[in-house]
């Protein structure tokens, strides 16, 4: 059994090292692009380097996948692995806005077991917005039980998104954190109603803020409708679809076309 107090603890100091960085408190910050429009920075580093340490301690047995560190197969030979993005919306962090998060999650065979997802820069007054689920137990946002959308009609649907594209201008625009994560967990807390993407992505970017969405009752999908599953060879999926139950139907009837175009 997992001391889940433990783990809190770490999620939690892992923001606390983010935070004696950020630029929003006037820290100075050191950053670069791994690859072309991929930025990364030296706590992106120091997180993963800190949660990758204090995890494997924890749980022995797990294996490993992160954002910051070189993947390797041998990760698959274990049932219980962790996923982590250390910094997720590197570019808000690097910027000094608040739309970052730690996004930690513990996959079993291929499933989310337990998430975690922790936003320190963003409500202050509360030590953060601090959220989490386990599977089949619900979803909590600060010690509350998170109950998503029950929206049942796509058209006026709000959208964590800065446009749209012309064939949805019935949908309603809503503030956008760069962590897709947290625009996920906007589902989980009534917040927002639909959050689509059509690109590739890879799984530690959703594995957290997907239990965490899917315990609050939100439906949660790659672009086309089905499930996620997690811990594969290729670590990556086409999209990803986070929605009310009442408009995920209509949701993926919309996209079907510019998913597909889109997929390759």
């Amino acid at each position: 059994m997992i001391d889940r107090n433990r783990l809190e603890t770490i999620v939690r100091s892992a923001g606390q090292i983010a935070l004696a960085s950020w630029p929003g408190d006037g820290h100075d910050l050191a950053s670069w692009e791994k690859t072309p429009g991929s930025p990364v920075c030296t706590a992106d580093l120091a997180v993963d380097s800190f949660l990758k340490r204090e995890l494997s301690a924890l749980l022995p047995s797990a294996g490993w996948l992160s954002e910051e560190t070189a993947d390797t197969a041998e990760r698959q030979d274990h049932e219980l692995v962790w996923l982590v993005d250390p910094i997720d919306g590197t570019r808000d962090y690097i910027r000094g806005r608040t739309g970052w998060a730690i996004s930690v999650a513990l996959v079993n065979t291929g499933r989310p077991l337990l998430g975690y997802l922790y936003a320190p820069a963003r409500a202050r007054d509360q030590g953060g917005e601090f959220w989490w689920a386990e599977a089949g137990k619900g979803a909590w946002l600060n010690g509350q039980p998170l109950v998503a959308s029950h929206r049942a009609q796509l058209a006026g649907a709000r959208v964590p998104a800065r446009k749209l594209a012309a064939e949805d201008a019935d949908l309603c625009l809503v503030d956008q954190p760069n962590s897709i994560a947290l625009r996920m967990a906007m589902i989980a807390d009534d917040r927002a109603d639909l959050l689509t993407t059509l690109r590739w992505g890879y799984e530690w970017d959703i594995a957290a803020a997907g239990l965490i969405a899917r315990e609050a009752g939100a439906v949660v999908t790659d672009a086309f409708g089905n499930p996620l599953n997690y811990n594969k060879r290729d670590p990556r999926a086409f999209g990803v679809m986070v929605s009310s139950t009442g408009i995920h139907p209509a949701a993926v009837g919309r996209l079907a076309e510019r998913a597909a175009r889109y997929c390759v």
